[in-house]
């Protein structure tokens, strides 16, 4: 007989914390053997909600910032230790320490919903043989979007499809095709769209609409293997299954009005927590702090911050701040290409997501007057020198008792604005007239190249700002603020809005039909603009090309965790793209290797047939 692994057990207790109102008698499996373990109700619900555990440990945390988001057109690495994801150097190898925590997390998962799966047909308990199957299509749910995330990070690796808790631990594993990996993915999906509720009484469980989301998704990215039509037509079905039927699945879009963009009311932190647009959550217990880690959640914001302690101090911003995070703890900051491709850079354009999307203005915490020296070394207009930066602390009322918060007053006219970084280029006169630091594109980004300017390129006559950036602000409202790393939001793992643009995709690649597409991507555009500014909006069919949609998807899902995905699937993870749209980045991309992870270290010691296996190249 097998026993618990003590980390399954481990698992248990953390993941029924972190469920919010998650409630189970109490049980202790750890010295029971499997089969009496997980064959009763109590037991077997404890281990599907092992299933979930290792996600906690991706969403609002730095590890699957980089395997997602670093080394694609979108960022620039900035600090972080393991360049090795931005850069595609030499860090990028078999000990890279955030590659080891993908594969081991989603072989985790994987593990733990293998073993839910076996007991599925043997746990007694359950009123009928649908009350068992809607339990277990969570774990089909999860295992895919495990699959789903190794597949695409490592390609072709072990397909495992056992529980190591019945059958023990395969010394010498056999890798799998993608094919076969798509092909359990999809089986699993299927399973779970038929199975699952349409809704949970506790948040972040899987439900059919996050089913459905996952499978049409899964479908688009499997076009990248080949029968793109075939792959296409049923990524269209499966993606216009939700849109088409939105009441019945319990999902929405907001939608724009007159203050407001419907994009705007997505991140709005009055919608986080009950929010229509989110099909498959990462749920945060906000106020008892029941998670796995306590509070210590959604830290994502912090690595994006520019040098608020450092320039910004000059102006009156401070480092640590609750509004805006630890810039202290920076990692990437956004390409140009970003900046000033996807993004419109435009002071009146109609498209509300880069405003939303990114914190451009900070605003100073202390009064802050301007010296003559200060003007000097920024070259600014005389006209400035003594007016006075107003503090804009103040206390906030909010879930966490009282704060003192920036933006809190001395709003008018940004009287308090410290730091302005814009996406677009303002003359260099009105620049010197403005009574802040102003840092924007032609501040930071070398003409010639593409790049961030060099600091050997700056002249010394000159202040160094190109660590004066856009801040992106996804998961991050002020109402989840608890402190100055710890923000208490849920994290959506897939929306709506995404489907919207899985189907203009998947119209393209079917049967080229942009008439549909521009459908989908005029919705998703329309609410990115308040009412009166939606018809600029508006793209004509013959615009909506498989290049305009990636750019489209950079607009809509900047820092939601697709973009390396989406550059593969499109067929734009390449040397040649990479230099075109981030050339620091595709400097060292090989079209060979790149496109695959390493296989880490750890697991090469582990198994008796490492030569065999491989190391995907590195």
């Amino acid at each position: 007989m097998k026993h618990i692994n003590s980390r399954t057990g481990l698992a248990f207790l953390l993941i029924c914390t972190f469920m919010t109102a998650c409630k189970l008698d109490e049980y202790n499996p750890s010295t029971q053997s499997v089969d009496i373990a997980y064959g009763n109700k109590t037991g077997y619900e404890g281990l599907i909600n092992s299933c979930y555990a290792d996600l906690y440990f991706f969403h609002g945390k730095v590890d699957f910032i980089g395997p997602t988001e670093a080394g694609t057109d979108s960022w620039v690495n900035y600090g972080s230790s393991e360049s090795g994801l931005s850069l595609y150097d030499v860090n990028l190898n078999t000990s890279t320490a955030t590659v080891k925590v993908i594969w081991n997390g989603f072989y985790a998962i994987v593990g733990y919903c293998n073993t839910a799966i076996h007991f599925a047909s043997e746990v007694k308990g359950y009123s009928s043989t649908e009350e068992v199957n809607a339990k277990v299509a969570e774990a089909y749910f999860i295992r895919a979007y495990a699959n789903y995330n190794l597949v695409e990070q490592f390609g072709g690796v072990v397909l495992q499809t056992k529980s190591a808790a019945v059958s023990g631990v395969d010394a010498t594993p056999k890798r799998s095709t993608e094919r076969e990996f798509y092909d359990l993915i999809f089986s699993d999906l299927k399973f779970a769209c038929e199975h699952l509720p349409i809704e949970q009484t506790l948040k972040g469980r899987a439900t059919k609409k996050a089913a459905y989301a996952l499978l049409a998704k899964a479908y688009l990215q499997r076009t990248r293997l080949g029968e793109k039509q075939q792959y296409a037509k049923l990524a269209l079905e499966t993606a216009e299954e939700l849109i088409n039927n939105q009441a019945k699945y319990k999902c929405a879009l907001y939608l724009s009005d007159a203050q407001k963009s419907g994009f705007a009311k997505l991140w709005d932190g009055a919608n986080n927590k009950n929010n229509p647009e989110f099909l498959f959550v990462q749920a945060v217990d906000v106020l008892g702090g029941l998670n796995p880690e306590g509070y210590n959640r959604g830290r994502t914001r912090q690595y994006y911050l520019p040098d608020l302690g450092g320039r910004g101090a000059e102006w009156g911003a401070r480092e640590t701040s609750i509004l805006y995070g630890r810039s202290n703890s920076k990692y990437f900051k956004p390409s140009k290409y970003l900046l000033t491709s996807i993004f419109e850079p435009s002071e009146t354009t109609a498209d509300t997501r880069f405003a939303q999307t990114f914190t451009y203005k900070f605003y100073a915490n202390v009064d802050k007057v301007i010296t003559q020296a200060l003007a000097t070394t920024y070259g600014k207009d005389a006209s400035v020198v003594g007016k006075t930066v107003l503090g804009t602390t103040a206390a906030y009322a909010g879930l966490f008792g009282t704060q003192q918060l920036e933006e809190e007053k001395n709003m008018a006219n940004d009287a308090g604005l410290a730091v302005f970084t814009p996406n677009w280029t303002i003359d260099v006169a009105t620049k010197k007239k403005i009574p802040a630091l102003v840092a924007d594109p032609s501040d930071l980004f070398d003409p010639a190249t593409g790049d961030y300017k060099l600091a050997t390129a700056i002249p010394a006559s000159e202040v160094n700002l190109t660590n004066m950036f856009p801040a992106m602000k996804k998961f991050s409202s002020k109402m989840y603020d608890y402190t100055n790393q710890y923000w208490m939001g849920d994290i959506p793992i897939i929306r709506l809005g995404d489907i919207y643009l899985v189907a203009a995709e998947a119209a393209l690649l079917y049967n080229n039909d942009q008439t549909k597409a521009a459908q989908y991507v005029n919705v998703i555009r329309k609410r990115a603009a308040t009412t009166a500014n939606e018809t600029a909006m508006v793209v004509a069919p013959s615009e909506v090309t498989l290049n305009y949609l990636l750019k489209e998807r950079g607009r809509e899902l900047t820092g939601e965790h697709w973009r390396w995905y989406d550059l593969k699937r499109t067929g734009n993870l390449t040397k040649a793209y990479l230099q075109l749209t981030n050339p620091v980045v595709g400097v060292n991309f090989d079209d060979k290797k790149n496109q695959v992870r390493p296989i880490p270290q750890s697991q090469l010691d582990a198994i008796s047939n490492a030569g065999e296996f491989g190391t995907n190249g590195y």
